[in-house]
């Protein structure tokens, strides 16, 4: 008798397992996020020029290197002070087939006067000379020293981009120093990594843009919201975009880890920061751990992030309300 129980037990085990594998797939929960004319190239739009790959050097993590690009739109003019935008996981952001495509964002919003403008620094996370640059397959989890610069709450990477990248801009451009017009976002490790630095460093940046931002236990992201809670308020604005279908912590064995639940995590941290009296905004959608939803976003996220540039009023200001075209 036990023994056909035994049996029993086993073939509904196989037969529930069965119904897994077989079951089909739901829906495609990002299909309906794409990318806007915003985010790619117009018609008479003045496009901007993406210069390098330069090298990085680093103190800050010995013995690796971080390799960088540097877009330069159109209408810089080295004699005016420029905005500063940089994005981790460089190669990203700035993948001409990518789901971002933040270049042609900044080229079709610059020449409409809808942010300032800015030089843009595509910066991939650090890595030893004789590992592989990170690419749109893999950005560099299992390659680079990603994981930890990316994850941990610590100052490192931060020195990373504030002592030894800017030294290097400033010499090379004319960027204003006002912290008001500095911004760094990126996804996933690279935007809980873009609000680590604008934590330590709030003096030298206030804006971040964050997708599906890895606010999770990672390297004790979950903490975040309590930190906010528990410190002084600082001078940093935010964009959070996550979804519904982001990595939930929910286990094969059927346990569930809400310190590890993506979009729970951001949550937390959106109503902590809120109601810390920061400058919010965000939006969820119902996509996955991905730059679809952000990447489709991205040119509403810059306009809200920039939205305080100056502006003229006056009805005779005949450059104020004529395109922005190089000098």
């Amino acid at each position: 008798m036990m023994t056909d129980l035994v049996r029993r037990g086993a073939l509904a085990a196989m037969l529930i397992s069965s119904a897994f594998a077989q079951a089909p797939a739901g829906p495609n929960t990002d299909a309906y996020y794409k990318l806007g004319p915003d985010s790619l190239p117009q018609d008479g739009v003045p496009k901007g020029e993406i210069k390098g790959p330069f090298t990085l050097p680093s103190e800050a993590y010995p013995a690796t290197q971080h390799t960088y690009w540097v877009y330069v739109p159109k209408q810089y003019d080295s004699k005016v002070p420029a905005a500063l935008m940089i994005y981790n996981d460089g190669q990203a952001y700035m993948n001409p087939e990518g789901d971002v495509r933040a270049f042609n964002v900044m080229d079709n919003l610059i020449y409409r006067r809808e942010i300032p403008v800015m030089i843009g620094v595509f910066i991939n996370p650090g890595r030893r000379p004789d590992q592989p640059e990170p690419n749109a397959k893999e950005w560099g989890d299992k390659t680079t020293n990603r994981p930890q610069e990316y994850n941990a709450l610590d100052d490192k990477y931060a020195r990373v981009i504030c002592d030894e990248l800017m030294p290097l801009l400033y010499k090379e451009y004319n960027i204003s120093k006002d912290p008001d017009l500095h911004g760094i976002g990126g996804a996933s490790s690279g935007a809980i990594a873009a609000f680590t630095v604008a934590w330590h460093r709030p003096a030298q940046f206030h804006k971040v843009l964050s997708i599906v931002g890895s606010f999770t236990n990672i390297r004790g992201g979950h903490e975040y919201a309590d930190i906010v809670r528990k410190s002084d308020r600082k001078p940093i604005r935010i964009f959070m975009q996550d979804g519904r279908n982001d990595n939930r912590g929910q286990r094969q064995d059927g346990s569930y880890d809400e310190k590890r639940d993506w979009f729970l995590q951001n949550v937390r941290l959106m109503k902590a920061l809120t109601d810390k009296g920061y400058e919010v905004n965000y939006s969820w959608g119902i996509g996955k751990h991905g730059q679809k939803q952000g990447g489709m976003m991205v040119p509403e996220m810059m306009r809200w992030l920039w939205r305080d540039m100056p502006v003229s009023t006056d009805v005779n200001d005949q450059v104020e309300r004529s395109f922005r075209d190089p000098r």
